[in-house]
């Protein structure tokens, strides 16, 4: 299968590698500002740039897997557009409600767009998983 087969998670992938890697340049630049090597040295901005990068990774790895699976699996376009689109939204919200302070809306609203694309994922996989079964898809199962 060739990568062209596979345009939305390959498009969403990118968005949040670029993502994840800005958040992580946030830590750095904060750790050499406030030259801490380990852990946050009770450094409050430093915490929440750390957090928000940790709960990027955390959260968008399964997210990502979960929309390759229904790729593979001839989901169509606009579902996968909409949980890419959601995905995204979600944690540059849930990061800049992290990294500012007085945010909460915008944190809380990042994590319900974030948990709300993995369950439905997780829940249209396994769907998609029990009709394949049932209509002896796989065989030995």
């Amino acid at each position: 299968m060739s990568a062209a087969a596979l345009p939305w998670t390959l498009l969403f992938a990118s968005a949040c590698a670029l993502l994840q890697c800005a958040l992580s340049a946030l830590v750095i630049a904060q750790r050499m500002r406030a030259r801490v090597l380990f852990l946050h040295g009770d450094n409050d901005t430093l915490l929440r740039r750390m957090r928000a990068h940790g709960n990027f990774t955390e959260t968008v790895p399964m997210a990502l897997l979960l929309m390759l699976l229904l790729e593979l699996s001839g989901v169509a376009t606009p579902w996968l557009l909409a949980m890419g689109t959601a995905l995204l939204l979600g944690r540059v919200l849930h990061a800049a409600g992290v990294l500012r302070r007085g945010a909460l809306g915008a944190r809380r609203a990042g994590m319900a767009l974030t948990v709300a694309v993995i369950s439905l994922g997780g829940l249209a996989c396994g769907v998609l998983a029990w009709v394949g079964v049932r209509a002896g898809a796989w065989p030995g199962v």
